[in-house]
């Protein structure tokens, strides 16, 4: 696949992310009786959903944090961001280690940095500093966490030391653009109760009857 492909495949699917964020964070009041209408299953389904997409390669997961932040709140959506992170990192090294010719890794490790070549490939300070990047950084660290046989543990804990902040932060900002946002609604709609608002009357005049 050409080069100016891949960049508009990818524009085009982080455009859509937000955009579906945009519009949980619009309709929160509907979505969230939906979901909260699964019971007990919508936190499992929640975290699979998140584990699914953030083990994907070059995958967009900002989105999804702050559509959790947005639904379940500051701090239940950190905690269903975090255990999804640690189930990506698991499936994602998985797959790496059983399907690692998918991805060139040797092209994208050329590609990277001089400051962050100057630490060994899959050493925990690459692990952490790859990440950093945007884009492919994810996914050229736990391609070469799987690659190099780095103990899971490793890539586990150097993939949530970058990814559970960065996503804990976003929770709390769809949260808080949520509240900022219906609060806001609400006060215009109600605005004339707690205000002085002018009131028009206008002169109706009636219509003449038509006589026989």
């Amino acid at each position: 696949m050409p080069l100016i492909v891949k960049r508009l495949v990818g524009l085009a699917l982080l455009a859509a992310s937000f955009t579906l964020a945009a519009l949980v964070i619009r309709f929160q009041p509907a979505v969230e009786h939906e979901i909260r209408s699964l019971g007990v299953l919508a936190y499992p389904l929640a975290i699979v959903v998140f584990a699914i997409v953030a083990s994907a390669p070059f995958s967009v997961t900002d989105a999804l944090a702050i559509m959790n932040g947005a639904i379940f709140g500051p701090l239940v959506g950190s905690i269903v961001n975090a255990i999804g992170l640690v189930l990506a990192a698991l499936t994602g090294y998985w797959i790496n280690r059983h399907a690692s010719h998918m991805l060139d890794l040797d092209a994208y490790l050329e590609r990277l940095p001089s400051w962050v070549k100057r630490f060994p490939v899959g050493s925990p300070a690459f692990l952490l500093s790859v990440r950093i990047i945007p884009g492919f950084g994810g996914t050229v660290a736990t391609a070469s966490a799987a690659a190099f046989r780095i103990p899971v543990w490793v890539h586990v804990w150097t993939m949530c030391a970058i990814a559970v902040p960065i996503c804990t932060i976003l929770a709390i900002f769809g949260d808080r653009v949520t509240v900022f946002l219906h609060q806001t609604e609400y006060r215009a709609a109600h605005y004339c109760d707690t205000h002085r608002c002018p009131h028009f009357t206008f002169r109706h005049h009636p219509k003449a009857t038509p006589t026989p």
